[in-house]
């Protein structure tokens, strides 16, 4: 049995100015954070026997797990296309759009689409690559949209769009 596992799905290059915002913040603040468990990795290795040094151990795995994300920022960057301008049919749901769905219930439910790699849970923001985001995109004001879940189907009626 081989630890080999496929890539996954390529990921949309989309993200607001916001999410770049925030990720080239992340990025300046891991090299920050490099620099002192450097340092700090650096101290550690000068007290002696480094097999049983937890403090050295630690801060080789730390810097390994700064050292990925860093790597992987640095390559995703590039390649994003930071979307800043409203669409010209407000009227429909495209990329940026904050939408507001009633469900079967009759209760509404706020989502933004936003970039893969700016989606939060707790502010409502869902990925462009989600299976709901994508069900609704090119919808306009007023549609009942079906969405395929695990548990089944769920219809929402697009009660409001807006782009902030």
């Amino acid at each position: 049995m081989s630890r080999y596992r496929a890539p996954g799905p390529a990921k949309s290059p989309y993200i607001t100015p916001q999410g770049m915002r925030a990720l080239l913040g992340e990025q300046k603040a891991l090299w920050l954070r490099r620099r002192e468990v450097v340092a700090a990795l650096s101290a550690a290795a000068a007290e002696g026997d480094r097999s049983e040094n937890a403090e050295y151990i630690y801060r080789k795995k730390e810097l390994r797990e700064l050292d990925r994300r860093i790597r992987y920022l640095q390559k995703r960057l590039p390649n994003l296309n930071v979307v800043e301008q409203k669409p010209a049919q407000t009227e429909r749901v495209f990329f940026g759009a904050a939408v507001s769905l009633e469900d079967e219930d009759g209760k509404l439910v706020n989502y933004r689409i936003v970039g893969p790699d700016e989606f939060d849970h707790a502010e409502h923001y869902i990925s462009v690559d989600s299976p709901l985001a994508r069900s609704l995109l090119k919808h306009n004001l007023g549609d009942e949209v079906v969405v395929e879940v695990p548990s089944g189907r769920m219809t929402y009626l697009i009660a409001e769009i807006s782009y902030k």
